[in-house]
């Protein structure tokens, strides 16, 4: 059974693979994107970054979309997913070596480096019943455990495998923050700034959520708030950013992922029954 499915997924990554027209496709848009870089605009005093990831992502989804690009369909997109496994190994290597280099940091920092992945905790508690009341099940473990950024995309397809309703909930969060994350946290990082009187570097250190993209959006953001202080902002980020890579594995590893399926656990029977009464009240009116 496990040899006959290893069997198919080698034939379709194989399929996959000679599919010239979708990676001639994929590169095309990358190029496009990168052509364009990165762009940032000022609206009424707060700025806004837009980064080159978004646009090979809303290129790519457009050309699926279009009814004249006939060689990108359903077809092609399930390639790409299996591709997606194949892409994932350098990124896990690179995560790996990069927690492992950096282990010492957390050693000597001590607890109280780890506050800072507070907040990542605290998505689980606010979006879980959320994602559940929208009539999500095991979907919304994967959904709200995280930021569902790169570091964690690892220990989810680990944990749960590549095709479970969790992996399937992150990787739905994940291209949401793709699309919607770098300019939602460029504009929440100028309002801040320019609403709360913190330190400059507090805002540098809170950009670093463990996302490079989403924080080169608010660091850029910050930046041309306080000019003077580029350099600062860019240092306290990219360690703080480091950080969260670095202890985000283990936190999410060994607090959020069970804290989520414990909380799934106790949540999830209380509102199906909730959703159920209003299904079946909708259906009796």
């Amino acid at each position: 059974m496990v040899n006959e499915k290893n069997s198919d997924n080698y034939q379709e990554l194989t399929e996959a693979r000679k599919d010239y027209k979708l990676h001639l496709t994929i590169l095309v848009c990358i190029v496009i994107a990168e052509y364009i870089g990165m762009l940032t605009v000022n609206l009424y005093g707060i700025t806004i970054v837009f980064m080159p990831l978004l646009y090979s992502l809303v290129l790519a989804i457009a050309l699926y979309l279009a009814k004249p690009v006939k060689w990108i369909t359903d077809k092609q997109s399930n390639k790409a997913s299996t591709i997606m496994m194949l892409l994932i190994g350098p990124l896990l290597a690179k995560l790996a070596i990069a927690s492992g280099q950096n282990i010492q940091i957390i050693f000597n920092a001590g607890p109280a480096i780890l506050l800072q992945e507070i907040g990542n905790l605290g998505t689980i508690f606010a979006a879980l019943p959320v994602a559940l009341l929208l009539g999500f099940k095991r979907e919304s473990i994967g959904m709200t455990s995280s930021i569902c950024r790169e570091p964690q995309m690892a220990v989810v397809i680990d944990t749960f495998g590549f095709n479970s309703p969790e992996t399937k909930g992150f990787f739905t969060v994940f291209l949401i923050g793709t699309v919607l994350g770098t300019p939602f946290i460029s504009l929440l990082a100028s309002v801040l700034a320019h609403v709360i009187p913190l330190h400059p570097y507090a805002y540098g250190m809170a950009c670093g959520i463990g996302s490079a993209s989403m924080n080169a959006a608010a660091v850029a953001s910050l930046c041309a708030i306080f000019p003077s202080a580029t350099v600062q902002l860019e240092a306290f980020s990219g360690m703080a950013n480091l950080l969260s890579m670095v202890t985000g594995m283990y936190v999410y590893i060994l607090v959020a992922i069970p804290l989520t399926e414990w909380l799934y656990r106790k949540l999830e029977p209380v509102i199906s029954r909730i959703l159920f009464k209003k299904e079946n009240k909708k259906i009796k009116d």
